[in-house]
């Protein structure tokens, strides 16, 4: 059960960043691969700056990186610039306002106010610790936690009978441990898997 825990805490974390990155970037035009291949580009050398490589890195198509290096051309945060030695080869370097753009638009502060207010904290297991980064983040986006209900502060176990004290339905045994989307968190629970 750990293994999948883990898996999950870390997927949903990682869909929330996206969605925040889509958020921001749609605003500006954009697309978060385009964000995702600047960003490579400011951190790769000289050897790797490359279409083909860039493709390579991100897991992408070469189609989807050409695509994304044209769009980025136009706007001019990035410049194609020929290989001296070799004609062949094309090399990419991003502009002083595609670093700019970067700079300023980075998804990457969310996650790094969402760790900062857990960064004292000292955890025993993995799982705890991606819980409490999920947690924050969510509260710092004002998200939806999708938790499961047995970790809701609306859950009520009477005697191993269960209600929903927010619709004041009953809830079989396999409905309690669900994620349900009206989820807030029980404030009493520490460890709450989603």
């Amino acid at each position: 059960m750990r293994d999948t825990t883990t898996f999950r805490l870390i997927e949903r974390i990682s869909n929330l960043l996206r969605s925040e990155e889509r958020k921001k970037y749609v605003t500006l035009g954009l697309q978060p691969v385009h964000f995702q291949l600047l960003d490579y580009l400011t951190r790769c050398n000289q050897f790797s700056n490359t279409p083909v490589v860039a493709a390579e890195y991100l897991g992408l198509t070469k189609g989807t990186v050409s695509q994304s290096i044209q769009m980025l051309e136009r706007k001019n945060y990035l410049l194609k610039l020929p290989d001296l030695k070799d004609r062949r080869v094309t090399h990419l370097q991003i502009t002083p306002q595609g670093e700019q753009l970067l700079k300023n638009s980075r998804p990457i502060d969310a996650f790094i106010n969402a760790t900062e207010e857990i960064y004292n904290q000292s955890f025993t297991h993995i799982d705890d610790g991606l819980n409490a980064i999920l947690l924050a983040l969510q509260k710092a986006n004002n998200a939806k936690s999708f938790g499961t209900c047995h970790t809701c502060i609306n859950f009520i176990n009477m005697d191993d009978h269960y209600l929903c004290n927010l619709t004041q339905q009953p809830l079989d045994k396999t409905d309690s441990i669900k994620i349900c989307r009206e989820h807030r968190l029980n404030p009493t629970i520490l460890n709450t898997p989603t």
